[in-house]
């Protein structure tokens, strides 16, 4: 890579990182912290069966790994309550 490449974002690691998906009553939970200045703002993806719901939150947490936790977490409450009627 070179020097401008580094300075200037470059193309490489440009993708974020894929998370680990977790499988809940049918649905699948993918954790997709968006990161906001020095914290990271809760959102996952919820699939079944072809369809999406993407879950945005207004909380924002101080770690990847914390926002990923609560991520999963809000989606799991948010298919308790809602079941299919999300789609």
């Amino acid at each position: 890579m070179s020097l401008f490449s580094k300075l200037f974002g470059g193309a490489g690691g440009s993708e974020p990182p894929k998370q680990e998906s977790t499988i809940y009553k049918g649905f699948t939970i993918t954790p997709q912290p968006m990161k906001d200045g020095r914290e990271f703002r809760l959102s996952a993806l919820i699939e079944k069966d072809g369809q999406s719901h993407h879950l945005i939150r207004a909380e924002t947490l101080g770690s990847e790994d914390a926002a990923n936790d609560a991520a999963i977490a809000k989606a799991k409450q948010v298919i308790d309550q809602m079941g299919d009627r999300l789609f």
